[in-house]
């Protein structure tokens, strides 16, 4: 199947407008994705028609979005093929959910010298918990380091791995590389261990198929407005063995059975770790945005995008001076690249006159950059709704930047 791209675009009200009497070309994807009108009707529709607190009510307004807001959790289960419903959390992001893991895995499982693994190619999300659980713990964080061309080196990796080994962290995609990193490797040969294994799959969701059980991960987490949903909604799967143990990440409403000034009775899965009143209309449209991402095909989307990174790594690489940060052998639709010496900011500025959206600076993974000596990139992210004419016109933009410095 090939992807209707004129439909696709169609879909998206945000693309069609201009940007310093240009049209929009949007390549901040791995920042945040477009949404598509159907996804935006769902959000309409539940603050106008459904609107209602979940769970315990007994108003039909009420029970209606219960029922809208459990099937999402059931239907986001079988995309991802977690085992069951009572695995997938809500949360407000990936941010969210790898705080909970860090903080509950944590007060469980983490003693003094125990030590948690994670790679030098992590967002901060994926580096700042684990530090923070690691102060208060006394425990050590330990790092993977990467090759020349953004690849985790696996040989270092084993070398970590040992019986004060609690957890493994790592992403699934880089955010600024675009590495794929071989996660179900690193799950293998850390559960030969007895170790947990976390995956951020924050920039994954959107570009490959995810099965946990065939991945056998123990936590993945993923937001999402990365996958063309509302921000603000998020996810946390972990299986039951985890979850069951894990004590709550935080108190409140929803997450009790029984509270008196005595002893608080928690609440069953997935409930104990959802306190306060949840974002329904999010994940019904959470729901809506992956349904829109199965009706063309997560592998469609894949090629569509691979086709997008080869075409625009093949004609940047043609810019003389023009240098890609971040060339793994398998890679995500994300090129990050430096022109000569001009900072990425100044270069970012210049290019955004011309109604194209990319990002500059450290995109949040500031080691990444310093492992690299560099200032930080300009990355340009693609989705299935750009095109290769967009990519052309960023290309002349990058040569009116080049000019502007000569």
């Amino acid at each position: 199947m090939k992807i209707d791209i004129n439909k696709i675009r169609n879909d998206f009200p945000i693309l069609h407008q201009e940007v310093y009497n240009k049209p929009l070309i949007y390549f901040d994807n791995a920042a945040t994705t477009q949404k598509p009108q159907e996804v935006i009707n769902v959000l309409s529709h539940y603050y106008s028609k459904q609107n209602s607190n979940v769970h315990r009510g007994i108003n039909y307004l009420s029970q209606k979005a219960t029922t809208a807001y459990e099937e999402s959790r059931k239907y986001i289960q079988k995309f991802i093929n977690a085992k069951n419903s009572n695995e997938i959390v809500f949360t407000r992001g990936t941010t969210e959910s790898i705080n909970l893991v860090a903080s509950s895995f944590g007060k469980k499982f983490l003693s003094e010298g125990d030590e948690i693994i994670i790679s030098e190619l992590e967002h901060h999300s994926n580096i700042v918990p684990w530090q923070m659980i690691c102060k208060e713990k006394k425990a050590t964080l330990k790092i993977i380091p990467i090759n020349e061309k953004g690849e985790l080196k696996l040989d270092d990796f084993e070398k970590l791995l040992n019986k004060k080994t609690k957890l493994v962290a790592v992403n699934h995609i880089s955010n600024t590389l675009g590495t794929i990193n071989p996660v179900k490797e690193i799950i293998k040969k850390a559960h030969e261990y007895n170790v947990a294994v976390l995956i951020d799959g924050a920039q994954a969701i959107s570009h490959l198929k995810v099965d946990v059980q065939e991945l056998d991960c123990d936590f993945y987490c993923f937001s999402g407005h990365k996958a063309y949903a509302p921000m603000g909604i998020g996810v946390l799967f972990g299986k039951e063995k985890f979850l069951e143990e894990l004590p709550p990440y935080q108190g409140g409403g929803e997450m009790i059975k029984d509270v008196t000034f005595e002893k608080t009775t928690f609440n069953e899965l997935p409930f104990k770790f959802e306190a306060g009143t949840p974002n329904v209309g999010g994940a019904l449209a959470f729901e809506k945005a992956l349904k829109y991402i199965e009706n063309i095909g997560i592998q469609n989307i894949a090629n569509y995008e691979n086709e997008l990174l080869q075409y625009g790594t093949n004609e940047l690489l043609k810019i003389d001076g023009l240098r890609i940060i971040g060339t793994a052998d398998k890679k995500a639709s994300i090129i990050s690249f430096l022109i000569g010496d001009i900072h990425p900011y100044d270069a970012g500025v210049i290019i955004d006159q011309f109604g194209i959206a990319v990002r500059t600076g450290h995109h949040c993974t500031q080691p990444i950059i310093d492992r690299f000596k560099i200032p930080g990139t300009v990355r340009a992210s693609f989705a299935f709704y750009n095109t290769k004419k967009e990519i052309d016109e960023l290309i002349k933009a990058i040569k009116k930047v080049k000019k502007m410095f000569e």
